[in-house]
């Protein structure tokens, strides 16, 4: 099957979950920089899920542009990685809201973890589709960054229950480490246009 569809109704559910976790933000309540302050946390949490559902686009993205076809098994493994990123605003909100207290901030962590694992598994889903030693995989090759994310969630998801604060400020490291989308895969287009 053509890939299109796929390609246009991810980016409608990510475009969504966006514009969900924007509105529920709330309005301070007062005129002046000080009625700020007690949603900090909010907007600091709204930021992080936001640069992190940017990540997630722009690398699927670029996943997208270096397959072909897709197939029911990637249909599935692709909305399995949409469910867990639909859980984004719930998690955003309550971990903002509660000014990242444990048991919010590690529920917080859980989503980030199992969304790199739906992730991990679309990656999956379309190396068995295209092949062992397709263009695909050579490009995304041991993923040690996408291995070292997945083992970072599951330290802060711990931590959490010490020390929220530092949880979130592995999250935000994990997120800074994947801001410039995969390099591995626009290599891999480029050598395949020469």
């Amino acid at each position: 099957m053509g890939k299109t569809r796929l390609e246009a109704f991810s980016d409608g559910v990510i475009a969504i979950i966006i514009t969900i976790m924007v509105l529920e933000l709330k309005v301070p309540h007062g005129d002046d920089f000080s009625a700020l302050a007690p949603l900090v946390p909010v907007l600091a949490a709204y930021v992080l899920s936001f640069i992190y559902v940017g990540i997630y686009w722009s690398n699927h993205h670029h996943l997208l542009h270096a397959i072909k076809r897709v197939n029911g098994s990637v249909l599935w493994a692709n909305l399995h990685l949409l469910f867990w990123l639909s859980l984004f605003p719930f998690t955003t909100n309550w971990m903002g809201e509660n000014h990242l207290t444990a048991v919010p901030t590690a529920c917080y962590g859980f989503v980030l973890f199992m969304t790199a694992v739906a992730y991990y598994i679309l990656t999956r889903a379309l190396i068995s589709m295209h092949g062992e030693n397709s263009a695909l995989e050579r490009a995304l090759g041991a993923d040690r960054k996408g291995k070292i994310s997945v083992l970072l969630y599951l330290v802060a998801i711990a931590v959490s229950f010490w020390q929220p604060w530092l949880a979130a400020a592995i999250y935000a490291l994990v997120a800074a480490g994947w801001l410039v989308p995969d390099r591995r895969i626009e290599r891999m287009l480029l050598t395949e246009e020469q």
